[in-house]
């Protein structure tokens, strides 16, 4: 059976870049572009795989690159990639480090190929709804800059703040309204990549013959670097009408939520809540101090532990971490019995969000609602769907509060149909039970079925004994995924953290036909080498 992989480690900012390649590519694109400063490598050498930030606790850290490069143009990633490629470099293409699976990790050292500088909207076409950005654009800011003009690209990700068009692409990834809207592959349209010979390829949608974007989506940067993309626009909604509901059962929740769609009806936002998820959401009063924080950016999370104070805290704030810890351990150590205590729990929430036109979305909503409420659904009204609204950012922000505390979090997202949701659901969690604190919730729905996001958390007395329990955690995860017919991802990517379940979901065919792909576009394995079936 598959096992999450082991990554070499060292200490943090260990070892010299590489000062006469360094000189060598700087001679070819101009003062400013590449650095071999330690802090630099080392902000390049781990993405927000939550796994990262245990090892911080260890004072360690992935291999860092050699050197990093901050291309200006699409020119200058192309000569970047020819580069490597006559000195046999692996490239890693970066856009804000908010990857959650290690897709952005180096194995081989190499160049970290920083895109952030690739940011410009190049176009807005009102009439064809459409946008073509540069893929280091974070997405946050592009979106204001979008509604300004009354249009939205309706992909809301949780990590909006800290992620770009590319790595959207790259990860295969959904947004919060993805039920309404689309994934990305139902946004994009178009992009350019620059492969891994160094050559500028442009696809467009629509085209003759086979789909050639579908080969970059989800590609994580092994075929090439993606620089460009152009994506589906849609009007700003008139209205938005939040409201949930609650359900006896977490079965017949799912029907009701199985039929709102397989009826046509497209609701922006979905979210059923697990009972555990469920007693929680309803819990806690109205409010709360971080319901009004904005998107979370790559800064924030990523200079959590610093931000957090863990590297040198005063000693009153190591007395009051000393208590948190030693409570939040001691719970979650009996992961075993609370999450049977929470299996007893039964009723469920569901939060429903329509958005669009003013007469039209209220008539979908009616009709929601009377499916709902066939089912036995209790409508809650407003309440449920607002609060949602205004804490849709908090968890990215609360996150690390729980390896502050002395724990670990992660989340894993596995997706399948609606006759085989529920029973993934049971296998998942009895898998998962003896080694973490187990909850969920059901999002990102379609006709034919829907996303599972499980929240997995343990405690972390020592660092090594918080990776055990990670990783076992995730291998009886994933191992239960693949036993159910279900997918191992439905939209964080593979990174390190999944591939070795990737070839099992794949099949030998797909296995042999995604390998020759790559030798197609990266013939001397220089992009992103050791990820997607190395």
């Amino acid at each position: 059976m598959s096992s999450v992989p082991e990554i070499p480690l060292v200490p943090r900012t260990a070892g010299r870049g590489d000062a006469s390649l360094a000189a060598a590519l700087t001679a070819r694109l101009g003062p400013g572009r590449v650095s071999i400063r330690p802090e630099d490598r080392e902000a390049h050498s781990r993405d927000l795989w939550p796994k990262s930030l245990l090892w911080l606790r260890q004072d360690r850290a992935p291999p860092p690159p050699d050197l990093v490069c901050t291309p200006r143009s699409t020119a200058e990633v192309a000569e970047t990639i020819r580069f490597a490629a006559e000195h046999g470099l692996a490239v890693v293409p970066w856009g804000a480090g908010s990857g959650v699976c290690g897709g952005a990790l180096h194995l081989q050292g190499g160049i970290a190929l920083d895109l952030r500088c690739l940011s410009r909207v190049r176009s807005i076409d009102r009439e064809a709804l459409t946008v073509e950005v540069e893929a280091g654009a974070l997405g946050w800011p592009l979106e204001q800059r979008l509604e300004v003009q009354g249009l939205t690209l309706g992909h809301f990700p949780s990590s909006i703040g800290l992620s770009t068009p590319g790595g959207w692409v790259a990860a295969r990834g959904a947004g919060q309204s993805s039920s309404r809207y689309g994934k990305i592959e139902d946004l994009l349209l178009g992009l350019e990549v620059v492969l891994g010979t160094g050559e500028i390829l442009r696809l467009d949608r629509p085209a003759a013959g086979s789909d050639l974007l579908e080969l970059f989506l989800g590609s994580e940067g092994t075929l090439g670097a993606i620089t460009a993309v152009r994506l589906r626009l849609f009007p700003m909604p008139e209205v938005q009408l939040p409201r949930g509901f609650r359900f006896p059962s977490l079965g017949r929740a799912l029907e009701a939520m199985g039929e709102i769609f397989r009826c046509g009806l497209r609701p922006s936002v979905a979210r059923l809540y697990d009972p555990l998820d469920t007693w929680m959401a309803l819990g806690p009063g109205e409010g709360g101090g971080d319901a009004a924080l904005p998107p979370p950016t790559r800064d924030d999370l990523r200079t959590a532990p610093e931000r957090n104070e863990l590297i040198r805290p005063t000693l009153e704030q190591r007395l009051r971490r000393g208590a948190r810890r030693g409570a939040l351990q001691g719970v979650l150590r009996l992961a075993r019995p609370l999450n049977f205590a929470a299996g007893l729990l039964r009723s469920c929430m569901l939060v429903l969000v329509h958005e669009g036109p003013g007469a039209e979305t209220r008539g979908e909503a009616a009709r929601t609602r009377a499916i709902c409420t066939a089912h036995g659904g209790v409508d809650l009204g407003v309440g449920p769907g607002l609060r949602w609204l205004r804490e849709r950012w908090a968890v990215s922000w609360r996150l690390p509060r729980i390896f502050d505390a002395g724990g670990w979090v992660d989340t894993c997202e596995v997706a399948t149909s609606w006759s085989k949701v529920e029973s993934l659901y049971r296998a998942i969690r009895a898998a998962v039970a003896p080694h973490a604190f187990v909850m969920a919730h059901f999002s990102h729905a379609w006709p034919d079925g829907c996303s599972i996001y499980f929240t997995f958390s343990g405690a972390a007395p020592t660092p090594e004994e918080g990776i055990a329990a990670y990783d076992a955690a995730w291998k009886a995860a994933l191992d239960a995924a693949e036993e159910a017919g279900a997918t191992i991802t439905h939209h964080h990517g593979v990174g390190v953290l999944k591939e070795q379940w990737l070839e099992r979901e794949l099949g030998e065919g797909g296995v042999h036909l995604l390998r020759a792909v790559k030798r197609a576009c990266d013939p001397k394995g220089i992009m992103n080498p050791g990820k997607l079936l190395p």
